[in-house]
C-alpha cells in the first residue's frame, strides 16, 4: 500500500507513523508512506504557502501554487498514488467502510489543509474528492491524515500480523466489538464471565456475538438500523443472554 501525504509539516507526520503499528508495517514492506512538505514548491525566502483570503476575512488560506507545484511534481517524477483526497470538514465522511475501499486500491494520496482552508481551485481542479473524519475543526489536516493512515493501514493483509484480528473489532460486521479481558481473572473483585475461561470455543464465540449485539444495540441502534434490524437468529441470541427488556425498549419481541 503506498499513500502519498502532502503537508507543511512533514515531522508531525513522519513522527507518528515511524512507531508501533505504523512503523512496523513500513519497515515489513506493507506500506510505503511518502511524506511531502508543500513548502517545497515555493520559490520565495519566506517559503510562502498562504494569503490573506479574497473578500476579507480572519485567517489566512492554503495557496493554490505551491498545493499544485508540489503535486505537480511528485507527479512528474515518482507518479502519484491517486485517488488524492483532500481532507477537510465538508469531505465525505469516514467510517470503516471507506477505510475498507481504500485499503482495496494500490495507493492514494492525503492533502492536509491548514488555516483558514484551501483555496477553492485545488478542490475543484486538483484533487479527486474529499474527506472529513467527523463534524469538528481541527487547526489542520494532518491529525486527520494519521487518523485514515492508521484505520487502512490495520486492514492492509499482513500489517497487523494477526489478520483476524481487523475482522473482529468494531465495525468490521457493522457491530462494535465484544468486551475483552485478560489477566488476572479476578481484579479488585470483578471476575472475568466464567464462559471466558471455559475453554468450550463455541460457547466463547456465541458469548462474544451475543455482548457485540447488545453492546451495539445499546449505544448504536443506528448501526443496527443500518444491518437492516436483528435477525431472528440474533434476537433468540440476545433472549437467551438474558437481554429481553434491551430487545424490547427497540421493540423486538423474543
Amino acid at each position: 500500500m503506498r499513500i502519498d501525504v502532502f503537508t507543511i509539516f512533514p515531522e508531525v507526520v513522519e513522527g507518528y507513523c515511524a512507531a508501533s503499528l505504523l512503523g512496523r508495517a513500513r519497515r515489513d514492506g506493507h506500506l510505503d508512506l511518502r511524506v511531502r512538505d508543500l513548502r517545497e514548491a515555493t520559490d520565495d525566502a519566506r517559503r510562502t504557502v498562504d494569503d490573506a483570503p479574497f473578500g476579507g476575512g480572519a485567517g489566512m488560506v492554503l495557496m493554490a501554487e505551491p498545493v499544485f507545484g508540489a503535486i505537480e511534481a511528485v507527479e512528474a517524477s515518482d507518479g502519484l498514488a491517486r485517488p488524492l483526497l483532500l481532507l477537510t470538514p465538508g469531505g465525505r465522511p469516514f467510517t470503516q467502510e471507506v477505510a475498507a475501499e481504500l485499503a482495496g486500491v494500490e495507493g492514494f494520496s492525503l492533502l492536509c489543509g491548514r488555516y483558514e482552508g484551501v483555496d477553492q481551485r485545488v478542490a475543484d481542479h486538483l484533487v479527486d474528492g474529499e474527506l472529513s473524519i467527523g463534524d469538528y475543526v481541527l487547526g489542520g489536516g494532518e491529525a486527520a491524515a494519521l487518523v485514515v493512515i492508521e484505520a487502512v493501514t490495520r486492514l492492509v493483509p499482513g500489517a497487523l500480523g494477526n489478520d483476524q484480528s481487523a475482522n473482529e473489532e468494531s465495525f468490521a460486521d457493522g457491530l462494535l466489538e465484544y468486551p475483552q479481558y485478560t489477566r488476572p481473572a479476578e481484579f479488585r473483585g470483578w471476575a472475568v464471565p466464567e464462559v471466558l475461561r471455559s475453554g468450550d470455543h463455541a460457547k466463547v464465540a456465541r458469548w462474544r456475538r451475543a455482548r457485540a449485539l447488545a453492546r451495539t444495540l445499546e449505544r448504536r441502534p443506528d448501526l443496527i438500523v443500518a444491518r437492516g434490524g436483528l435477525s431472528t437468529e440474533e434476537v433468540r441470541l440476545l433472549a437467551e443472554a438474558g437481554e429481553v427488556h434491551l430487545l424490547a425498549e427497540h421493540g423486538y419481541d423474543s
